[in-house]
């Protein structure tokens, strides 16, 4: 057992963090640290700052190849994608067909553990996608790349907040294992996340974040009435459509 184990930050959280939230190829970690899973969610901006990087450099060199902003977009979201296990986008469509898909929650909650995916989800993805792309392209366009490091950030900021919110509505699964963070880590992970958004945008930040915490909130109001709580697909789609909205609302402000 590490002597740090205990400790409520660790700098051994960020790498939890990155196998928690990515398919980065990492080293090994020790056994012991996984017990802080919980307590690692402070260090979820920080995944969305190096997953975001790892975006903006592709889609940087993208455009310094002289590909247009559409091309460039499409590989920079595409290297999110992959960076994550499209994970996130997995959460957004089970999200769509079991909340939408099912009468009861007993049988929401059955199609949002089923592996196959449905009109819902589908439309869901290619509507998210459509969106997500348009909006990283409009933001390359005019030089933001910043946009898309702080809606990285901020997006993954939101998921502690909402496992502390709502009680976990299956008793199972990945945000089931991981466990409850406590108050403080949330605290940290929020105020790390608008701090580093803050630092990358100023004050043009503020509405962006606004306009993707509403987002978040209305998802929250929605899966607590029709599923009782929060899942890691709930987790998964608050990402990726707080992400959206914070990048859409940056781009109302060319």
């Amino acid at each position: 057992m590490l002597k740090n184990d205990t400790k409520p930050f660790s700098l051994w959280d960020v790498p939890l963090a990155l196998v928690l939230l990515t398919r980065l190829p990492l080293p090994r970690l020790p056994e012991a640290i996984f017990t802080r899973q919980a307590r690692a969610a402070w260090a979820f901006p920080v995944v969305g700052l190096i997953v975001g990087g790892l975006g903006c450099l592709t889609g940087w060199m993208a455009m310094g190849a002289s590909l247009s902003p559409f091309v460039a977009a499409t590989l920079l979201v595409a290297v999110l994608i992959i960076t994550t296990g499209a994970m996130h986008e997995d959460g957004l469509a089970d999200t769509f067909d079991g909340l939408w898909g099912g009468f009861t929650r007993e049988r929401r909650l059955e199609i949002m553990k089923d592996s196959h995916i449905g009109t819902y989800g589908v439309l869901g993805l290619l509507i998210s996608q459509l969106l997500r792309i348009s909006a990283v392209t409009a933001v390359m366009a005019n030089g933001a790349f910043w946009a898309v490091l702080a809606a990285c950030v901020f997006s993954r900021a939101v998921m502690p907040i909402l496992m502390v919110s709502l009680p976990n509505a299956r008793n199972a699964g990945l945000s089931h294992s991981v466990g409850v963070p406590n108050a403080g880590s949330v605290g940290v992970s929020l105020g790390l996340a608008v701090l580093i958004v803050l630092l990358l945008g100023g004050t043009q930040t503020i509405i962006p974040i606004l306009c993707a915490a509403i987002v978040v909130g209305a998802l929250a109001i929605i899966a607590k009435a029709k599923i009782g709580g929060q899942t890691g697909d709930i987790l998964g789609a608050s990402q990726q459509l707080a992400e959206i909205a914070f990048l859409l609302a940056v781009t109302s402000q060319f």
